[in-house]
């Protein structure tokens, strides 16, 4: 099964849960993605919903120098972020729920 339509739903979701313990830049939120199990996830992708999710109010941001290389963006996340994350924790609990019952056979009537 390709992952990729699976990731645009759950994007928004998976980027405020790699923020919620510590703040992060878009290399850095990409790479902690890519390490906890979505290998598919593309970088333009993660960009984007780091601006989507500042414009809305969920992610603050501030700039780091770094000695490697051009300074850093790093965003962290904000009280609407963390209510946000709570409302789709709980959408995606039972969307997910529901279809392992569906695939397991136990919703089956």
């Amino acid at each position: 099964m390709d992952t990729t339509q699976l990731l645009k739903g759950v994007l928004d979701l998976a980027v405020l849960a790699v923020i919620r313990d510590a703040d992060g830049y878009g290399y850095d939120v990409l790479r902690r993605l890519r390490a906890a199990g979505l290998a598919d996830v593309g970088d333009a992708s993660v960009y984007g919903t780091l601006r989507r999710l500042y414009s809305a109010g969920c992610l603050t941001s501030y700039v780091v120098p770094s000695e490697e290389g051009p300074h850093r963006k790093y965003y962290g996340i904000t009280d609407a972020g963390r209510d946000q994350l709570t409302e789709s924790t709980k959408t995606w609990t039972g969307f997910a729920r529901t279809m392992d019952d569906l695939l397991t056979g136990e919703a089956v009537a």
